[in-house]
């Protein structure tokens, strides 16, 4: 069974995004096979890799307004305290922060943490340091979102670029309504996304727990009227 699961695992749907790498990391194998065999070998390794990086299993996301959701895969390495980041000119007021690791074996789409209409979007360059420290939150290149929800509350969500990553993408724009566990973005190789809550948002998560992106609770929200009729609900999947 845990061979079988293995199995499914890997062989799952591959996001378009990644189709150049793999045919280019193939098209590289068969070149090093012609040069030198161990090195064929070498370049056919990194093409699994390259496959098994982009893919895009499908997720099956809580249907409650009320809760937040891991928005990447990961383990979580912060639940802190810390100001927005200053892009999307919020001000210093600290509110609850959870980060999310992602390492190089990590499915890295991104997945909505909420259901609601993506209110403002500021891109910032930077350096690249490695994901996991506290400090990237400040000095990588990151792009943040900020989510009105369907009650009129906040979230800010983050991806940050780390170490080896060096391209983040989304594909979602200002005033766009998005679900919960709809894909928003990825990173690529290896990176991070912070999450910060509303203050009325209780994080139902700790420090070195594992999260799945678009099935994993991370904070409950306190029940509040709506403010606006519902997008119409996607499949997660």
């Amino acid at each position: 069974m845990k061979i079988l699961d293995t199995v499914t695992s890997i062989f799952v749907p591959i996001h378009p995004e990644g189709h150049r790498f793999i045919l280019l990391a193939g098209v590289a194998t068969l070149l090093l096979f012609l040069l030198w065999l161990p090195l064929g070998w070498i370049g056919a390794v990194l093409t699994v890799w390259c496959v098994y990086f982009f893919r895009d299993p499908p997720r099956v996301t809580p249907e409650d307004d009320d809760l937040i959701i891991a928005p990447a895969d990961g383990v979580v390495v912060a639940v802190d305290q810390a100001a927005p980041p200053e892009d999307l000119e919020l001000g210093s007021d600290k509110l609850t922060r959870i980060s999310i690791f992602m390492n190089v074996f990590n499915v890295h789409i991104n997945r909505a943490p909420a259901t609601g209409q993506i209110s403002r979007i500021a891109y910032r360059p930077g350096v690249f340091l490695n994901a996991s420290l506290d400090k990237a939150s400040e000095d990588n290149e990151r792009q943040s979102f900020m989510m009105t929800t369907l009650d009129g509350r906040q979230i800010v969500f983050v991806q940050i670029a780390g170490l080896v990553a060096r391209r983040i993408v989304r594909w979602v724009e200002e005033g766009q309504s998005v679900n919960a566990g709809e894909r928003f973005g990825m990173i690529r190789f290896g990176s991070r996304v912070d999450v910060y809550l509303d203050p009325d948002m209780k994080p139902a998560v700790s420090v070195g727990q594992t999260m799945i992106a678009g099935e994993t609770v991370i904070a409950h929200a306190k029940p509040k009227s709506r403010t606006r009729p519902a997008p119409k609900r996607r499949s997660a999947a």
